[in-house]
């Protein structure tokens, strides 16, 4: 059965019909899943296997069966874990069904199909008794139902109905307790994906000034965490205001309540400073003692510990609502609020606070407009004083004082930037069917260009197709910036992010080839053979050869009719693993100044790449990572064919290792 689906082509912009298969959702979902990621997470199934183990021994220490309920199964890795330790049953609970048919099919040939019970049901559906699907109350409750921010997956409110009907009192928790840590910093670099700082322009009648409204400058933000990977962030990016302290914890083995509440904790400041950024973790204890322990901390936290990469659990970023000033030595108060699903903070002066009834704060919303607009990449490329630098130099070289301007990009500052330094008239062009007929000849046509509605970085060439559709309104001589862009590509070896598309065959000694076959079979559906957007800046990655630049799009014509290929091969220059390829796109504003999304330098003999930290970058993953290839000899050079299909604005590409 075939389904016709509507979508609006980011590139083309046209509204398209697309037909797909009835599976179609269901095979994004498994593609772009991060189990594979979690079961390469070695120190998280090493703990978890030892907290298990521990939990089995303690029950059985007392006379009793151990009788385990696993939320959230998944694989049923630790269902197979609890049985291996000794466990008497297993209730495995899964929702999603065809990860619990593939649970079904992983417990059976691992061997534990008579220890296992794989219900396919939400947890809260799940019913106790003779009749039921289970027979009675467990006493272990493993459970992996975490995301970056602890309780993003509704964790609370599992447990809290799991305790009330599931398991017995008092019973044993895998894991036993998660403790949740904050670090006051303050830092320009974060502070800048969260407000627009003001712009100096110097025009000829003096310097002019852009700043945010007021309504922007005072407004909170969205409420939804920032989750990176903070060990990419250079120490020389922030400033540690505070010591790490305990915000709060929650021990699993005893009753959850989910309902809102706040913590607070009482900071003295180790450093005078901008409080800008609550900086946030988590680790979890897989037994009562706290000995077996993983944790979420930053490189600065645990500098003698190796660091487990993982992507699936990272740090998080809250912004304060403002910034507020703090002093060496002088307390201030943290105030964490949670909901049940999300978590928020506000930084009080101690002496405020003495004054003060405790007040519960709402979720944080966004009231300017901005923050729904740019995302914080967005807004941190906003920021960007270098960019913005290059593109005030070129409009100086292209404006006149008769110049009319149209721009076309979304939520772009260029407007105003070509106002101040001196054209005539402009216009802009968002997204919308804006009429033209009120322009006259445009005679300097302007973009980023930057689209909200751009995921790879060749769908910003949406400003070819929407320069292809003004071109009545365009005088002969108009001038085009970017006059060009072009598309570039580079073979790498990751450090890390080839995990998450690697299969893992066994996971602590238990056989998931099961699952690895299941993404397999939903990567080859469509995306093995499409690039996937990544910031780069999280991921390290060497470079194996040279960057190239493979296609060329002239915006100063219009759109062509036929398609643009290129087909050639990429010396590897550096020994390592070919895991895939890295493309971006480049922006020529002038003859002479160029704008990157992509590598800004290749930093030394090594090849570690420094990549645009406002944009994601295209990967494609050769055959060799998803398949898990081992290739006999290295390869000394990689075939391309990339090819772009100017009807629907695609790029589809092919690469083969020599």
């Amino acid at each position: 059965m075939k389904t016709f689906c509507g979508r609006a082509n980011p590139t083309t912009g046209a509204m398209e019909w697309l037909e797909e298969d009835e599976n179609y959702d269901y095979h994004q979902e498994i593609a772009r899943s991060r189990y594979a990621d979690m079961l390469h997470d070695k120190d998280r199934n090493v703990k978890y296997y030892q907290g298990i183990r521990a939990a089995v021994s303690r029950v059985k220490e007392r006379g009793e069966k151990a009788i385990v309920l696993d939320i959230g199964t998944g694989t049923g890795l630790l269902s197979m874990m609890a049985a291996s330790a000794g466990a008497d049953f297993c209730y495995a609970i899964e929702v999603f069904k065809p990860m619990a048919n593939a649970a079904v099919k992983i417990v059976e040939k691992n061997g534990f199909s008579d220890k296992i019970k794989v219900i396919n049901k939400h947890s809260t559906e799940v019913t106790v008794g003779p009749d039921g699907d289970m027979q009675c109350r467990a006493n272990i409750l493993v459970t992996e139902l975490f995301d970056t921010e602890l309780i993003g997956e509704g964790a609370l409110p599992t447990y809290e109905h799991a305790h009330k009907h599931l398991v017995q009192e008092g019973c044993e928790a895998v894991p036993h307790r998660a403790t949740v840590y904050v670090q006051l910093v303050e830092s320009k670099r974060m502070w800048s994906w969260n407000k627009l700082f003001p712009v100096h322009v110097e025009a000829e009648d003096g310097e002019k000034i852009i700043v945010s409204p007021s309504e922007m400058e005072n407004c909170p933000g969205v409420p939804s965490v920032c989750d990176i990977q903070l060990n990419q962030m250079p120490s020389n990016d922030f400033t540690v205001l505070s010591d790490v302290v305990t915000m709060f914890s929650v021990d699993f083995s005893k009753p959850v309540k989910s309902a809102s509440t706040y913590y607070r904790v009482q900071l003295q400041p180790v450093k005078s400073g901008k409080a800008q950024i609550v900086l946030s973790w988590w680790d979890i204890d897989m037994d009562p003692s706290g000995k077996i322990n993983c944790t979420m901390a930053p490189y600065w936290v645990k500098p003698t510990s190796a660091l487990q990469w993982r992507d699936h659990w990272m740090q998080c970023v809250y912004f304060l609502p403002n910034e507020e000033s703090v002093f060496q030595g002088e307390n201030v108060y943290l105030t964490a609020y949670r909901d049940e699903y999300s978590v928020w903070y506000k930084l009080q002066k101690a002496r405020e606070e003495e004054n003060k009834a405790d007040v519960h704060v709402e979720s944080p919303v966004c009231r300017c407009q901005a923050h729904l607009l740019w995302n914080r990449p967005r807004i941190g490329e906003l920021n960007d004083q270098n960019r913005t630098c290059q593109y005030i130099k070129s409009l100086m070289k292209v404006l006149k004082t008769d110049s009319v301007c149209l721009c076309i990009s979304d939520g772009s500052l260029l407007p105003v930037l070509a106002h101040y330094l001196g054209a005539k008239q402009v216009f802009t062009l968002e997204n919308s069917a804006v009429s033209c007929s009120v322009m006259g000849k445009i005679s300097v046509l302007l973009g980023e260009p930057f689209f909200t509605t751009s995921l790879l970085p060749w769908h910003n060439l949406y400003f070819w197709y929407a320069r292809t559709a003004v071109t009545m309104h365009l005088a002969s001589d108009v001038t085009v910036l970017p006059q060009s862009a072009s598309l570039h590509v580079m073979i790498v070896e990751f450090q890390d992010l080839w995990r998450i598309r690697s299969p893992c065959g066994t996971c602590e000694g238990f056989d998931v080839q099961t699952m690895d076959d299941m993404i397999k079979n939903s990567l080859n559906y469509r995306e093995s053979r499409e690039a996937e957007p990544h910031p780069l800046w999280e991921y390290p990655c060497k470079s194996l050869s040279d960057p190239q630049e493979v296609l060329m799009f002239d915006f100063r014509r219009t759109v062509p009719q036929h398609c643009l290929s290129a087909e050639g091969s990429l010396n590897l220059l550096r020994s390592g693993k070919s895991h895939g390829a890295v493309l971006w796109m480049e922006y020529h504003l002038t003859a002479d100044t160029s704008i990157s999304t992509g590598l800004m330098q290749i930093s030394n003999d090594k090849g570690n790449c420094e990549w645009n930290p406002h944009c994601k970058q295209a990967v494609y993953f050769f055959s060799s990572v998803i398949e898990s290839e081992t290739l006999t000899d290295l390869p000394s050079a990689v075939m391309y064919a990339i090819n772009f299909n100017p009807k629907t604005g695609e790029i589809t590409m092919d690469f083969k290792l020599l």
